[in-house]
C-alpha cells in the first residue's frame, strides 16, 4: 500500500496525529516495514482521525 503521506508533516499536540495524513509518529516511522494488514488497519482509521483534527 502506498504511504498516505502528503508531505505536510505537522503533529497535533493533543492527539499526536499528523495534520497532513492522520498517522502518529510511530506509525509514520514504521510504515515502510509494516505488514499489509497493519497498513490497512491504520488506513481505515485515517479518515476519522483527520475529521477529528479538522473539527477543532
Amino acid at each position: 500500500m502506498k504511504s498516505p503521506c502528503i508531505d505536510l508533516c505537522s503533529f497535533d499536540g493533543r492527539t499526536g496525529s499528523c495534520r497532513g495524513c492522520g498517522r502518529t509518529k510511530p506509525e509514520c516511522q514504521s510504515w515502510k516495514n509494516a505488514q499489509p494488514h497493519q497498513e490497512r488497519k491504520v488506513a481505515t482509521d485515517l479518515h476519522r482521525r483527520l475529521g477529528k483534527l479538522n473539527d477543532r
